[in-house]
C-alpha cells in the first residue's frame, strides 16, 4: 500500500487532503512544517510527498532542496496558493515530480498523485533492470591478464577518447565496452550498441545514421539512427572489421565532423557520442588486404585495449563457472548447483575454443540437464580433453564394450564441441568418413547440433 506524507500549515488543507487519499486507498500522514517533515522521513519511508510552498520557518522549497540533499527518493509534488511561473520553475529544477496550486481540486490532486506512484514505479523497475544488466555484465576474473584489463578500463572510462575492442569470439568484448560506459562521465546517457555484422549491407546506413520520409521504398515517416539516439552517451560499433567500405566512410566523415547525414537528406544533423568499437579480426591485415580504411582504423585506435581468450585466464574458470552459475540460477528460479573438485579441474583443463560465451553456455546446460546439486566430473565430460569413464561399484568390472563405447561417444562429443558441431571438419579430425560418422553419432543417440553447411 503506498504511503503519502502531507506537509502543510493549514489544518483543513491536511484534513481535506487526507480524508479523499485514505478514501483511495493510501496510507496518509501529515505535519505541519518544513521542520517536521525532515524529521519524520528520518524514521519513515514515503512514496510521495505533498509539500506546500508557502510555510512559517522552513519553506517548502528550502525543504525540497534538503530532501535532494539527503537524497531522498520519494516523489514530491508542490503545493502553492500564491503559484508562480518562477516558484514552479525553481520547484521543477530541486527534482519535484509536479507543481500545483491552491485551491486544491481534491480530484486532481487524487490524480497527480496517482501520476507520481506510477513514475515512482518505473523508476524502481528502471533500476532494477539496471541491477540486472549490470550483474550479466561484469569483469569477472583476477588472473594478472584480468587485472591488466580491469586498469586500461579503468583509466580510458573517464575519458571521452575512442576506444577499440579487440579479441577473439566469445572473450566478452560488448562486457567491456558496457564497463566503460558505466564508469564514464557519460553514464547515465544511453549506451547503443550496434552490431554492423548483422544489419544488411542495404539498411545500415539507414540504421546508423537515420532517414527522411521518402528517402527510399519503404521510408514512410522520418527516422532518427542510432547516432542520434546514442547522443549524451555511448555507441558501440559491434564487429566493425565486417563493415563496407562505402559505409566506414561516412562513419568516417561522421567521426570528422561530429554530425551525420540523413539518408535522404541535405542538411547535417550535429551528435554528441562517444565511440567505442569492437572487432575479432586483425585490422591491419584487412587493410593490407583493402578491405578496411586505414583512415578510420587510426580514428578508432585512440585507445586500444586487447581482451585475452579464455585459454589465456584459466585461473578464472573457478570464479566465471560460480558467477554465471549464480546468475542462471537467479534467472531460471532454481537452487544454484556447486562444482566438484574434479568437476572444476576438467573445466579449466578444455581450451575453450568458444572462450567465456562457450563457459557460460557450458554451465547453463549444466544447470538444466543436471539432477544433482552437485556437478561432478562425468557431468563435464563432453567438454574435457579426455573422456571420463564412470567409476564401477567396488568388486565390479565393466564390460570391455560398454566401456569403449561410453568412452567413444564421449570422445565424438568432444571433438564436435571443438568444431562448434560442424560435422565435416569433427568428420577430418577424427579421421573418419561423414557418413560413418553420422552412422556413429545415430548409434550412441547424438543429435547434430546445426546442418551441416557442406
Amino acid at each position: 500500500m503506498a504511503s503519502i506524507l502531507i506537509v502543510d500549515d493549514e489544518p483543513g488543507v491536511r484534513s481535506a487532503l487526507g480524508g479523499v487519499l485514505r478514501d483511495e486507498g493510501y496510507t496518509v500522514d501529515a505535519v505541519e512544517s518544513g521542520e517536521a517533515c525532515l524529521e519524520r522521513l528520518v524514521t519513515r519511508e514515503f512514496d510521495v510527498v505533498l509539500l506546500d510552498v508557502w510555510m512559517p520557518g522552513l519553506d517548502g522549497l528550502e525543504t525540497l532542496q534538503r530532501l535532494r540533499e539527503r537524497q531522498v527518493d520519494a516523489q514530491v509534488v508542490v503545493i502553492s496558493g500564491h503559484g508562480s511561473v518562477e516558484s514552479a520553475v525553481r520547484a521543477i529544477k530541486l527534482g519535484a515530480f509536479d507543481f500545483v496550486e491552491k485551491p486544491l481540486s481534491l480530484d486532481k490532486a487524487v490524480l497527480v498523485v496517482r501520476n507520481a506512484l506510477r513514475q515512482r514505479a518505473l523508476e524502481a523497475e528502471n533500476r532494477d533492470l539496471r541491477a540486472q544488466v549490470d550483474r550479466r555484465h561484469v569483469l569477472v576474473g583476477e588472473s594478472a591478464v584480468m587485472r591488466h584489463l580491469r586498469e586500461q578500463v579503468m583509466l580510458a572510462a573517464p575519458t571521452n577518447g575512442r576506444v577499440l575492442i579487440l579479441g577473439e569470439n566469445g572473450t566478452g568484448k560488448e562486457v567491456v565496452a558496457r564497463t566503460l560506459h558505466a564508469h564514464s562521465r557519460r553514464r547515465t546517457g544511453p549506451f547503443v550498441e550496434v552490431n554492423c555484422a548483422a544489419i544488411p549491407e542495404e539498411l545500415i546506413e539507414s540504421e546508423l545514421f537515420g532517414h527522411t520520409k521518402g528517402a527510399f521504398t519503404g521510408a514512410v515517416a522520418e527516422r532518427r539512427g542510432r547516432f542520434e539516439h546514442a547522443t549524451g552517451g555511448t555507441i558501440f560499433l559491434d564487429e566493425i572489421g565486417d563493415m563496407s567500405l562505402k559505409t566506414q566512410a561516412k562513419v568516417l566523415r561522421a567521426l570528422q565532423e561530429n554530425a551525420v547525414q540523413p539518408v535522404g537528406g541535405t542538411g547535417l544533423v550535429r551528435v554528441d557520442v562517444r565511440v567505442v568499437a569492437a572487432t575479432n579480426k586483425d585490422l591491419p591485415e584487412e587493410i593490407r588486404a583493402g578491405r578496411f580504411r586505414e583512415d578510420l582504423f587510426f580514428r578508432l585506435n585512440v585507445v586500444p585495449i586487447h581482451v585475452p581468450p579464455l585459454r589465456d585466464r584459466i585461473d578464472d574458470i573457478p570464479r566465471l563457472a560460480e558467477h554465471f552459475m549464480a546468475t542462471l540460477a537467479a534467472e531460471y528460479g532454481r537452487r544454484m548447483k556447486r562444482f566438484a573438485p574434479e568437476a572444476m579441474t576438467r573445466l579449466q583443463h578444455y581450451a575453450w575454443p568458444g572462450n567465456v560465451r562457450e563457459l557460460h553456455n557450458v554451465v547453463e546446460r549444466l544447470l538444466i540437464m543436471v539432477a544433482d546439486d552437485t556437478v561432478t566430473a562425468q557431468d563435464v565430460g563432453f567438454v574435457g580433453d579426455a573422456p571420463v569413464v564412470e567409476a564401477s561399484a567396488p568388486g565390479t568390472v565393466t564390460p570391455l564394450a560398454e566401456a569403449r563405447d561410453r568412452f567413444e561417444r564421449e570422445y565424438i562429443l568432444h571433438v564436435l564441441a571443438t568444431h562448434h558441431g560442424n560435422i565435416s571438419r569433427t568428420a577430418d579430425a577424427l579421421g573418419v568418413e561423414r557418413s560413418n560418422l553420422y552412422k556413429k553419432m545415430r548409434a550412441f543417440g547424438i543429435a547434430p547440433a546445426r546442418r551441416d553447411p557442406e
